[in-house]
């Protein structure tokens, strides 16, 4: 970024963010933005330049032809769009990168300066992670804050991990230095079934974030696609003996570690989401 972008007013405004490799388990993080960029229509509000972040010999540039027949090159950079989604009260920056290679805390606190300029309170980063977790069961979704009132609102605590952290945790701790209410949230997609991508992880992380911030937002073709992947897994899953005996024995272990009232808690959340669509597309 070599100037400041020219941002209009915009209406109360938060931001999601997502990094593709480390953090983007079957690509279902970045899955989540790719998916609102789309639904919302969202445009291109700023593009970071990429040479002070990345080792071009593992994120390598593309090249192309364009429709009028000319050979382009396109680079990994860091994409910010902004949404101004129909019949909701706020606009929504929308975060899209491949974590950077180089200088973590310089790109994370340029991130933040253009969510400051635009006016940003909050902030939600997704993540996925591979796990033992059974593909015929819920995608379990985590999240942590230390922000209070995000806490309260989200039913959320602080994080008690200790390890290495990738890029969304420094961009979260910056954005709470800078005053940005942040929280982060990740899937736990089933390790077995890690090819890209996955839309039932997507639709988990789309449906906590909507959790987060109160407000509906679209699902589109997501739960056909969802109920797609399920299917493949389901077929892919019965040819393999030994994987079915390792899925029941996930199934068993999930069954006896869910509290009765963690599973009355997910069917409350879930008629809270259908109750502000209904709302929605009843106006």
């Amino acid at each position: 970024m070599t100037s400041a972008p020219d941002i209009r007013p915009l209406r109360d405004p938060w931001m999601v963010a997502a990094f593709e490799g480390w953090n983007d388990a079957a690509d279902a993080a970045s899955g989540t933005v790719d998916h609102l960029i789309e639904e919302w229509d969202a445009e291109l509000l700023i593009e970071l330049d990429p040479e002070e972040f990345y080792d071009f010999q593992v994120h390598r540039p593309q090249v192309h032809t364009t429709d009028e027949g000319e050979r382009r090159i396109t680079w990994p950079a860091p994409q910010i769009y902004h949404a101004r989604p129909p019949r909701l009260d706020r606009d929504v920056l929308l975060l899209r990168a491949p974590e950077p290679n180089f200088r973590w805390k310089a790109f994370c606190s340029t991130v933040i300066g253009v969510a400051k300029l635009a006016g940003v309170t909050e902030l939600v980063t997704l993540g996925a992670l591979l796990a033992d977790s059974p593909h015929t069961r819920p995608v379990p979704v985590s999240g942590s804050t230390s922000d209070s009132a995000l806490m309260e609102r989200m039913s959320l605590m602080p994080s008690t991990y200790n390890g290495p952290v990738g890029i969304t945790s420094v961009l979260n701790e910056i954005a709470s230095d800078e005053g940005i209410a942040s929280a982060s949230l990740w899937a736990a997609v089933p390790h077995y079934l890690a090819e890209p991508p996955c839309p039932k992880a997507t639709l988990a992380l789309l449906g906590a974030l909507e959790d987060a911030v109160g407000m509906p937002l679209p699902q589109g073709v997501l739960a056909e696609m969802a109920e797609a992947w399920q299917r493949g897994a389901e077929e892919l899953t019965s040819q393999d003996d030994e994987i079915a005996e390792y899925v029941e024995a996930l199934e068993n272990e999930r069954d006896t570690s869910e509290l009765p009232e963690a599973s009355g808690d997910a069917i409350a959340k879930e008629f809270e989401r259908y109750l502000r669509r209904r709302n929605v597309d009843g106006e």
